[in-house]
């Protein structure tokens, strides 16, 4: 049985990861009492008893708990932003990475949630070359408030957060930009204007293309047709192309593991609207992790998962 030890599992991310292996049969989680939980010791004989530590952390804290592994044997998988592009780790994506490379990786770095989205929606039409390598692109999106764990919940849940809506990261320089950048194979970093509504959790990532700045000026129709052969036979992701709606509304994925991807078009192939629809606790944050610990352990890929 795989041994499991949640670093940072009473924050938010940690806590969902938790409630998924909760009733699990094929893991055993570590607990530290709670008197524990900031015991360095304590901490680093749970760290190097577990077969896969995942790392609910602040970055900082995130590489000191990676430091303190002293064996050749346990795995990490570090859902913060602190290895998401360093070298020796694998980008815990499997759709996009390969899954045979995260269930063998040592190291695991789980995506951040707005990356999710937008990587899902790039990559594949960069490797189809149907979107250039120096595509200047950019992204909109928005997320429930639950993204910015206990902190930003607590402003928006006390009464400190009264507008339905904002925008920030005004400055151009979001933390997750850099993954965006790499995982897609993407030359130019994309404009990225995310933003957050006063909803618990859920999640939509645009890309809007001109088709006609794109070699070849793909249509539509095969951009969809790209992503749905790129995800063919997940259980996780799929391409919607039976959407007849007029809107498309933030909580359609809250409290799943799932990413829906939707390609939207003017009729004239002109232009598109990209859109990944997708929970950001679920395969933006503790699905995924769950996910790659799955195939990291040799277990169904979606055991424990909300699907």
């Amino acid at each position: 049985m795989t041994k499991v030890f949640v670093d940072g599992g009473a924050g938010t991310t940690g806590l969902q990861i938790r409630e998924r292996l909760a009733d699990r049969r094929d893991v055993e989680v570590l607990v530290l009492p709670e008197e524990q939980r900031k015991d360095a010791g304590a901490r680093r004989d749970a760290l190097n008893a577990a077969d896969i530590v995942i790392l609910c952390l602040p970055d900082d804290a995130a590489r000191e708990a990676v430091a303190l592994i002293d064996n050749i044997t346990t795995r990490v998988i570090d859902a913060s932003t602190a290895h998401r592009v360093a070298p020796g780790w694998i980008y815990g994506f499997p759709e996009i990475s390969g899954r045979d490379a995260v269930a063998n990786a040592a190291r695991v770095s789980n995506p951040g949630c707005y990356s999710t989205g937008f990587i899902a929606l790039v990559a594949p039409l960069v490797r189809a070359g149907l979107i250039p390598v120096d595509a200047m692109l950019t992204s909109n999106a928005v997320s429930g408030y639950s993204g910015g764990g206990k902190g930003m919940i607590s402003e928006f849940e006390n009464g400190g957060q009264p507008t339905a809506w904002r925008s920030y990261a005004l400055g151009l320089n979001h933390k997750h930009v850099p993954e965006m950048r790499a995982h897609s194979g993407l030359d130019v970093a994309p404009i990225f204007a995310p933003s957050v509504a006063n909803v618990f959790s859920g999640m939509i990532v645009e890309v809007p293309l001109h088709l006609s700045a794109l070699p070849g000026r793909p249509t539509a129709a095969a951009l969809r047709d790209a992503l749905a052969a790129h995800y063919a036979g997940s259980p996780i992701v799929r391409v919607v192309d039976d959407y007849d709606a007029g809107t498309l509304g933030i909580e359609r994925l809250s409290g799943t593991d799932r990413l829906d991807l939707f390609v939207f078009g003017d009729g004239g192939d002109r232009q598109v609207r990209l859109v990944a629809a997708l929970d950001n606790l679920g395969k933006g944050a503790a699905g995924a992790a769950v996910q790659s610990l799955n195939l990291m352990a040799g277990l169904p890929e979606t055991a424990g998962l909300r699907l």
